[in-house]
């Protein structure tokens, strides 16, 4: 049990991002083209960190909400932090496993 799943964090977040898929959600894997490769989520794109401000036009016809995963967390925690400075519903889904 990590520090947020003591703190009641883990739990909340992990069922927001379950709720926010079962409406729809497009999962945006920000994870280079090779580790992409590696594994990934079904159904996911891959959009790599660097590329994803070259994005927003895209992702904003999607028309849909953005759950953003990547190894750790740390790069879909930028990717998030970009998405919601352009206006788009986002969330950090942390590691891709995580979603699986």
């Amino acid at each position: 049990m990590g520090l947020l799943d003591f703190l009641g964090i883990g739990k909340k977040r992990k069922k927001m991002i379950q709720e926010v898929l079962e409406k729809g959600a497009v999962i945006i894997d920000v994870r280079s083209e090779g580790e992409f490769q590696q594994g990934h989520v079904a159904g996911s794109i891959n959009m790599p960190l660097p590329t994803i401000t070259g994005q927003i036009n895209k992702i904003n016809k999607m028309n849909k909400p953005v759950v953003l995963c990547c190894a750790s967390g740390m790069r879909s925690g930028s990717a998030t932090s970009i998405l919601k400075g352009a206006g788009i519903e986002c969330y950090n889904g942390g590691s891709w496993v995580n979603l699986n």
